[in-house]
């Protein structure tokens, strides 16, 4: 990360000579300077033309005009180029609204990380369908919202944890082992802003009690997934993944024990590399730019 700030410009179009030129020929034409640079041309699949992802960091005390001009000028250029674009400022801190339900691991790693500043982030607030970390979250200085979900409410609790989010203007919605299943309208309401966490055991070990199944079945590898949240349960955009290896001679506990630690690193890699813009999404595919 840079001391200056900078602006991140990051966005995928249609494959075609000459988008590099374009792009960084605008950005020099202002006087800009490109601090750093990633490029990816994906062939496609057959059925789609091949697409190119691309990413840069332009220091802002370089360009004489601030965020929303640049906005204005680069549009006519990213609309020639068939262009899905998104500029981001470093100056402004990203708001991430996390949710939980009963396991503390990820909510508890996340806090430790926003309070080291090592995710130089704002909390909002914690949303629960539980209030056991209520006394946790708000002794951290963070409002707590309980919201809980049962079958005859889930419509009503879901447009409350929706009234949440617009309220205290969330960027970002975490699902720290929340184990609620949001309805399709809230994530299509929020494409590519809900961030979920769940064991690689999917979809060979589904439903309750996964650590088990695996232990039955004598895996040698357990890992997690860090991906977007879409209508489709646990098939959205994956973001970051990761293993570990056991043998024969480690117990469920100790399979539970490894899972806690590799979701709770997954889980901080995949943030980061959202709020970092380095995560591009088409098509249900991404693209990292680590």
């Amino acid at each position: 990360m840079y001391a200056k700030r900078f602006y991140t410009l990051s966005g995928s179009c249609p494959d075609q000579i000459g988008i590099i030129a374009r792009v960084s020929g605008f950005i020099a034409q202002h006087s800009g300077w490109i601090l750093e640079s990633s490029y990816y041309a994906d062939d496609g699949d057959g059925e789609e033309d091949g697409r190119y992802f691309m990413r840069m960091q332009v220091r802002a005390d370089s360009l004489p005009f601030h965020l929303a001009e640049f906005r204005q000028r680069f549009r006519p250029l990213a609309e020639e180029l068939s262009m899905e674009w998104k500029i981001s400022d470093s100056a402004v801190k990203r708001r991430v609204v996390i949710m939980v339900s009963k396991q503390e691991h990820c909510l508890y790693d996340l806090l430790s990380r926003w309070q080291s500043r090592e995710l130089d982030i704002e909390i909002p607030c914690v949303i629960s369908n539980h209030d056991v970390f209520k006394a946790f979250v708000e002794w951290h200085g963070i409002p707590f919202h309980y919201v809980p979900v049962n079958p005859d409410h889930r419509a009503a609790a879901h447009a409350e944890i929706s009234r949440i989010y617009e309220e205290v203007k969330g960027d970002t919605m975490v699902l720290a082992r929340y184990m609620q299943i949001l309805p399709p309208e809230l994530c299509e309401r929020y494409p590519n802003q809900i961030i979920n966490i769940h064991h690689s055991f999917l979809p060979s070990f589904v439903g309750a009690r996964p650590y088990h199944q695996a232990y039955q079945r004598g895996v040698k590898l357990i890992g997690a997934t860090c991906h977007y949240v879409t209508r489709e349960l646990d098939q959205g955009p994956i973001i970051e993944q990761d293993v570990i290896r056991i043998d024969h001679s480690d117990s469920v506990e100790d399979m539970v024990r490894y899972g806690k630690d590799i979701e709770k690193a997954v889980l901080a890699r995949g943030l980061r590399y959202h709020l970092e813009d380095r995560v591009l999404v088409h098509a249900n595919k991404t693209v990292i730019f680590r």
